[in-house]
């Protein structure tokens, strides 16, 4: 979580009551109830946030699906404020898990990873992939929204946008990011907006655009990358007679 959300949030009145939406992993000690569909036993995988001991219980912890059609255990406005941290980026619904905290909650703060922290390559190390394997959705602060009670805007992470070299955030450029440049955090009151930007494809090319603003990769630098796409493409299209000489060969010998 940022620190100066942290912060903010540990500084709240003692008698607010506060909900931690999707905290397993990391549940905030400031939370008076959590709720998540993972034991209470099984907590803190990930760590913890804020100064112990934790004010939540066994007997506040509760077991549900936020995404479930069905609304949450609460009554409106039962709390004074809901957290939701790194949790809206993994989950089937976002925009419904949004729609619940704000009828439970008065206010609340939300936290998703940024567009260029989805597009680091290879970021788990386990292969040229951008982002977080488990992450369904890009997130941004949605720019139609109120600019006094900011939303957000979620969009499909498509499989695409793996094979497109001009996306990636090196390692060199990941190394210049602060916390700042890998978490988006809104606190909001009364409601926090939320729609889906639907696509029939992804806008690679807007993507791009955003990598190269950002980080200013050189011109230089960026030929030099092309003119290598360029001759990995080329190497491909001289093995594919190969290939299809192979499986044609594999299908004769499955016909006997």
């Amino acid at each position: 979580m940022l620190p100066p959300s942290l912060a903010r949030i540990n500084a709240l009145p003692d008698d607010a009551v506060v909900l931690d939406v999707g905290g397993w992993g990391g549940p905030l000690h400031r939370a008076d109830h959590v709720l998540d569909m993972r034991p209470y036993e099984t907590r803190g995988v990930l760590g913890s946030y804020g100064p112990g001991p934790e004010r939540f219980t066994k007997d506040t912890w509760h077991l549900a699906d936020i995404c479930a059609r069905d609304p949450w255990p609460f009554a409106d406005d039962q709390f004074d404020f809901a957290v939701c941290v790194l949790t809206l980026e993994d989950v089937r619904d976002p925009i419904g898990v949004c729609r619940e905290l704000s009828r439970v909650a008065k206010a609340g703060y939300v936290e998703v990873p940024t567009v260029e922290a989805e597009l680091i390559y290879n970021v788990e190390w386990t292969g040229p992939f951008l982002g977080h394997e488990h992450h369904r959705w890009f997130c941004d602060s949605d720019p139609e929204s109120d600019p006094g009670n900011p939303g957000l805007v979620f969009w499909h992470k498509s499989h695409m946008i793996h094979q497109d070299w001009r996306l990636r955030v090196l390692p060199r450029w990941r190394a210049q990011m602060s916390l700042e440049d890998h978490l988006i955090g809104l606190f909001w009151e009364g409601e926090i907006t939320a729609r889906e930007h639907f696509e029939l494809g992804p806008d690679l090319d807007a993507l791009a655009a955003r990598v190269r603003r950002r980080f200013q990769p050189s011109g230089t630098e960026l030929a030099l990358k092309a003119a290598r796409e360029r001759a990995t493409d080329v190497a491909a299209r001289g093995v594919r007679p190969v290939r299809g000489a192979v499986a044609k060969a594999l299908g004769r010998l499955d016909r006997r």
